[in-house]
């Protein structure tokens, strides 16, 4: 594990110092992606300026709903996101070029092609945290604190596992990213919204398929106490870690077994 963090951050740095000999080139690109993913906030504030609550969730609420979910899914794109290229690398053969270093290959996978600009997504989150954090209706106490940081942690752990998951899938599809992106960006544009608003159907189906209500959904009712739509057992609340470790380790199984099950193109 140790020499594939190490790969990892060495390809990484490789690509972080290509894209800043341009730095000029790099802080638009940046700048730009902080604008682009803060128009998403804007519709929220202008919703805002017709309505007092929707679901049951102030203002405050509502931008730590989307603080805490932009920012779980902003770190493990950061990181992981480039896993859905594994696709084309198998459709074009690339893939056998990696197969043959003596280097882990998800370490290869994850680092190809690192976007520093990412982290536009990820300070924008903070930025959105940073102004919901003090105005929501909550007593930081030590226990709340912790509940907030081990879901932030947890939910880009979750989100992780899913990306990873997803690239395992392309080795049997090889052209699944939409589906992978249906999980990513579209089930964070579904966690910034209160799960109240969303039929119980729904709901359900991301608690117990694919758990992406982990990520912040049960959490965040924990702290601005509000009872969750399915009536779960307060304990629930606090099983982001386990949810996360239980998806890590199925991530692992499901990209081992797609690559000893990988064919080469011959190319």
């Amino acid at each position: 594990m140790v020499e594939g963090l190490r790969a990892f951050g060495l390809v990484a740095w490789m690509w972080i110092r290509s894209s800043l000999t341009y730095r000029t080139s790099f802080v638009i690109s940046t700048l730009a992606n902080v604008a682009i993913t803060f128009l998403d906030f804007v519709a929220v504030l202008l919703m805002f300026s017709h309505i007092e609550t929707l679901g049951g969730f102030g203002l405050p609420e509502m931008a730590l709903l989307y603080g805490s979910a932009s920012l779980a899914l902003g770190a493990a794109d950061l990181l992981l996101g480039n896993m859905e290229r594994v696709g084309t690398r198998i459709r074009d053969g690339s893939l056998d070029v990696l197969l043959v270093r003596p280097v882990s290959v998800f370490a290869q996978v994850a680092a190809d092609r690192f976007e520093l600009r990412r982290m536009g997504r990820v300070l924008q989150a903070v930025a959105v945290l940073a102004w919901a954090l003090p105005r929501v209706d909550v007593d930081w106490s030590f226990g709340a604190v912790a509940l907030l940081v081990v879901t932030l942690v947890s939910g880009a752990v979750i989100f992780g596992a899913i990306f990873t998951l997803g690239a395992a899938f392309q080795f049997w599809a090889q052209d699944a990213t939409q589906v992978l992106n249906a999980f990513t960006y579209g089930g964070n544009t579904l966690l910034r919204y209160p799960p109240t608003i969303f039929g119980r159907e729904l709901v359900r189906g991301v608690t117990f398929v694919v758990p992406l209500a982990f990520v912040n959904w049960l959490p965040v009712l924990r702290l601005v106490g509000q009872d969750d739509p399915l009536g779960l057992p307060g304990w629930v609340d606090f099983l982001s870690p386990l949810v996360a470790c239980a998806l890590c380790g199925l991530g692992a199984l499901a990209w081992r077994s797609a690559v000893r099950s990988y064919r080469s193109t011959g190319s």
